[in-house]
Parts: structure tokens; C-alpha cells; sequence
């Protein structure tokens, strides 16, 4: 990496980049990880690893030469992190089973954002803006839940999906205006993954489940007109579609 970076003989491209330029290709290198480990192809994983990998060195090479740090404080920082947040193996203490391991993990890592805060400091600091938003919604709301706030069973949280679908409809009967539609768009994505938390579902992971399977069965919609669905009409398509799911079993 500090050959690549290298102003003399270096990559002009690698030169030239920043945190903030790079940082768009450590996010997609994650998800490819992901989707390697969603097709369960080891072989893919191995190389989609070295690929974030680098992403990782990219950055603390960028960081040592302004100064702030390199790879080895990156290592050395995060194994002093596991070993503070696991004193039941690095230490002494005693912890029951997973469930009182996470329930310690989230106190540790409470404790330590409310030292680094600056004046008052909200259950929801730390919760990354550069999140996705569906999964910063998953992590806002597992927050405060934490402190109470939060519906207390899933049939109650179904009956606010329930009221925002009927907003929404609300708004699309009156003709709503496009920021009124996306609000509303907004509270119900919001509580519809309140709903998959509180029936312990991912829902990233689910929504990952329901794009494949949209793929699988547009693709065989696709073959049954041989790739041309110029001047098909809609009714055959969805027949070929209920037959795709037939198929599927």
C-alpha cells in the first residue's frame, strides 16, 4: 500500500484518493462479503475478505501518513477493545450465557460512548449516519428500547403497521403531496422493521430473502417468452410468474 500510495513511481490513481473517496468502496466491499457468505461460496468469501482487507489497509496507510495512526494501532486498538468488553475470558467475571453476554457487551459499549461524549450524552449516540437505513432504524430503536422506550409486544406494533398503511392510503386517495408521501413511506418502512425486530427476524435479511426470490421468479418469467417481454402482455406475465412460484414449490 505505501508503494501504491508512493508519489515517486506510485499508482497516480491510488495517489490521489482520500477517506472520503475510498470510503464508498469499503461500504460495497462489506456487502459483497455478504453476498458471498448469502450464496455460501467459500471460495468467493476468501477473495471478498482479502478485498475489505485491503480496504482497511487503504485507510491506515491514508491515516499514517497525515500522522493519526497506522495499521498496527488499528490491531493493537481492537484487540484491546475484545479484551475489555469480555472480562469473562480475559478476566475473572463471571457471565451466565449469550443473551447476559450481549446484555454486558451493550453496557460496555453504553458506558464508553457517554465517557467520550461531549455534555449530555443520548442513548442514541454512536448510531452512524453513513449507516443503510434500514439498518440504522434496526439500531435506533434496539436503543431505546434499552432505556424503555419501545412498544411492548409484536401485535402492538402490527396495529401501528396497520395505522400507517392506512395513512398512506390516506394520502394517495387525496393525492398527497410527494413530501407528504414519502413521509408517510418513511413511518411505515420505519415500523415495519420494528415489527421484524420484535418477532426476531432481520430484517435486512429478510428483504435480502425477498430480492432473490423476486430475481429467481422475474428471470423465469423472462425464459418462458424466451427474453423478450417487448408486447406482453401483463396478464401473461403474471401467469408465467404463478407458475415460477408453482414450480418452486
Amino acid at each position: 500500500m505505501a508503494r501504491l500510495r508512493s508519489r515517486d513511481g506510485g499508482c497516480p490513481w491510488d495517489v490521489e484518493q482520500t477517506f472520503r473517496t475510498i470510503a464508498p468502496y469499503t461500504i460495497e466491499e462489506a456487502y459483497e462479503v455478504a453476498e458471498a457468505i448469502e450464496r455460501d461460496d467459500m471460495a468467493a468469501l476468501a477473495d471478498e475478505f482479502g478485498d475489505l482487507l485491503f480496504q482497511v489497509v487503504f485507510h491506515a496507510r491514508m491515516a499514517e501518513e497525515a500522522g493519526h495512526f497506522d495499521f498496527d494501532d488499528v490491531a493493537r486498538g481492537i484487540a484491546d477493545k475484545m479484551r475489555r468488553r469480555h472480562p469473562h475470558v480475559f478476566g475473572d467475571k463471571e457471565i451466565a450465557d449469550a443473551a447476559a453476554q450481549t446484555r454486558h457487551w451493550e453496557d460496555l459499549k453504553a458506558g464508553e460512548r457517554a465517557e467520550a461524549a461531549s455534555g449530555s450524552a443520548s442513548a442514541l449516540d454512536g448510531v452512524a449516519l453513513g449507516l443503510p437505513a434500514l439498518l440504522r432504524a434496526l439500531k435506533l430503536q434496539k436503543r431505546a428500547a434499552r432505556v424503555g422506550f419501545d412498544w411492548p409486544d409484536a401485535l402492538q406494533v402490527f396495529q401501528k403497521c396497520v395505522e400507517e398503511l392506512a395513512e398512506l392510503q390516506d394520502e394517495m386517495e387525496a393525492d398527497g403531496e410527494p413530501a407528504r408521501m414519502t413521509d408517510e413511506i418513511g413511518d411505515l418502512l420505519f415500523v415495519l422493521v420494528n415489527l421484524a425486530r420484535h418477532l426476531e427476524i432481520d430484517p435486512e435479511g429478510a428483504l435480502r430473502h425477498a430480492n432473490a426470490k423476486f430475481e429467481r421468479r422475474f428471470r423465469a418469467v423472462e425464459r418462458a417468452f424466451d427474453h423478450d417481454l417487448a408486447g406482453v402482455a401483463l396478464d401473461d406475465m403474471e401467469a408465467a410468474w404463478q407458475r415460477a412460484k408453482l414450480d418452486e414449490g
